[in-house]
C-alpha cells in the first residue's frame, strides 16, 4: 500500500468522526444539556444543533412532558393518635431544565420525601373522620406547598391526589360496624314512617267513608221523612178536601187500634181515652139509622121533605120502598160496623191482657189470674 495513502486514510476517519461529534439532533419535548469542559454551557432545544467536537457534551437528557409519579404508602398519624397508610400519586412538569439537572440531586426523591413531610403535617391536625372526607382540601394544601418548593427546582406540581387512604383493620371492622347500624338505623326509620302514613291514610279513609255513610244516612232519613210528611199533607188535603165527618174519622181510629200492639217490644199498652168516645161516636151514627130507618143529620132533614111531598101526594109509594131499602141498608151496616169495632176492641184487649197490663183513661185494671 503506498505510505502516503494511509494518512489520508486516518485524517478522513477523523474528519467524518469530528463532524458526526458536532452534530446534535434532540427530539420533541426533549431538553438536552451542554457542558463545555465540564461546564455548563447551554441547553439544546428540539431539532438540529451543532456542538464542539471533543470540547462539548450532552451532561443530562431531560423530558419536559407533564409525568406521573406514584408514592408507595406512607404511614401518617392522625390526631386521634390512629396510624393510616396513604397513597399519592403526583403530577409534575420540568419547566427549566438547567435547574432540574443542576438545583437537585434527585428530583423525585426530593418530591417523594416533601409530599410524606406535608401529608404528616396536614393529617396531623385533623382526625380519621376529617381525613376520610376531607380529601379535596388535603390535596389543595399539598399542591401549594410543593408548588412553592419545587419551583426553585425547574418543576411544576400540577395536580396532587390521594390515591387510598388505608386505615387499620379493627378501624375498618368498626366503620363497618358503625355503617351498619346506621343503615339499621335508617331502615327503622323509613319503615316507621311508612307505617305511620300507612295508619294516617287508613285513619282518612275510614274518616272518609264514616262522613259518607253518615250523610247518606242523612239524606236517606231527610228524603224519607220528606215523603212522609208529603203523605201525611196529601192525606190531610185529601180528607179536608171530601169534607170527611166525625163519623168517618172514628170508624178510621177504631181500624187502626189493632196495630197498636203489635209489637213484640211492648210490656203493657196503654188505650187512648178517645177510644170510648170514638166508639161511642160510631154507635151513636149506625144505631140512630137502625131506629129510625133514617139516616141522621141533612139526610132526615131530607125524608122530612119527603114525608111532605108524599102528604101531598106526589109519589108516595115510590118513596116508601126506597125509604125502606135504605133502611135495611142502614141497619146491615152499623151491625157489621158494631161488629168490627167490637172485635177490634175485643182483639186489643187480648193482646193487652196477655202482654201483663191494660190501662184506661183515668183507671187501671190488672189481668186477671
Amino acid at each position: 500500500m503506498d505510505p502516503v495513502v494511509i494518512p489520508i486514510l486516518v485524517a478522513a476517519i477523523v474528519v467524518v468522526f469530528l463532524a458526526a461529534s458536532s452534530v446534535r439532533i434532540v427530539p420533541q419535548a426533549r431538553r438536552y444539556n451542554i457542558e463545555r469542559f465540564g461546564r455548563y454551557r447551554r441547553t439544546l432545544q428540539p431539532g438540529l444543533n451543532f456542538v464542539l467536537p471533543v470540547a462539548d457534551r450532552v451532561n443530562t437528557k431531560l423530558d419536559v412532558r407533564e409525568q406521573v409519579y406514584s408514592s408507595d404508602p406512607k404511614p401518617v398519624i392522625t390526631e386521634d393518635n390512629l396510624v393510616v397508610n396513604i397513597d399519592t400519586v403526583l403530577y409534575y412538569q420540568i419547566t427549566d431544565p438547567r435547574a432540574a439537572a443542576y438545583e437537585v440531586a434527585d428530583y423525585l426523591q426530593a418530591i417523594d420525601q416533601l409530599t410524606v413531610t406535608t401529608l404528616r403535617n396536614v393529617i396531623g391536625s385533623m382526625d380519621l373522620e376529617g381525613t376520610l372526607t376531607s380529601r379535596e382540601e388535603i390535596n389543595a394544601r399539598l399542591r401549594t406547598v410543593l408548588d412553592e418548593a419545587t419551583g426553585k427546582w425547574g418543576i411544576r406540581v400540577n395536580r396532587v391526589e390521594i390515591k387510598a387512604i388505608a386505615p387499620p383493620n379493627t378501624i375498618k371492622e368498626a366503620m363497618e360496624k358503625q355503617m351498619r347500624a346506621e343503615r339499621d338505623k335508617r331502615a327503622a326509620i323509613l319503615h316507621a314512617e311508612g307505617e305511620r302514613q300507612a295508619k294516617i291514610l287508613t285513619a282518612e279513609g275510614t274518616k272518609q267513608k264514616d262522613i259518607l255513610e253518615a250523610q247518606g244516612t242523612q239524606q236517606a232519613m231527610i228524603l224519607r221523612a220528606d215523603g212522609e210528611s208529603k203523605a201525611v199533607e196529601l192525606v190531610f188535603q185529601a180528607v179536608h178536601r171530601n169534607n170527611a165527618d166525625a163519623k168517618v174519622l172514628a170508624y178510621k181510629y177504631l181500624e187502626t187500634l189493632p196495630h197498636l200492639a203489635n209489637s213484640d217490644n211492648n210490656t203493657f199498652w196503654v188505650i187512648p181515652g178517645e177510644l170510648t168516645e170514638a166508639v161511642r161516636t160510631v154507635t151513636t151514627a149506625f144505631g140512630d139509622r137502625s131506629t129510625t130507618g133514617q139516616p141522621p143529620g141533612p139526610q132526615r132533614d131530607e125524608a122530612s121533605r119527603d114525608d111532605t111531598a108524599a102528604e101531598k101526594g106526589a109519589t108516595a109509594p115510590a118513596l116508601e120502598e126506597v125509604d125502606s131499602t135504605l133502611a135495611l141498608d142502614a141497619v146491615a151496616a152499623a151491625d157489621e160496623a158494631a161488629k168490627q169495632a167490637a172485635e177490634a176492641v175485643s182483639d186489643a184487649k187480648a193482646e193487652a191482657e196477655a202482654v201483663g197490663e191494660v190501662r184506661l183513661p183515668g183507671r187501671s185494671r190488672q189481668p186477671e189470674e
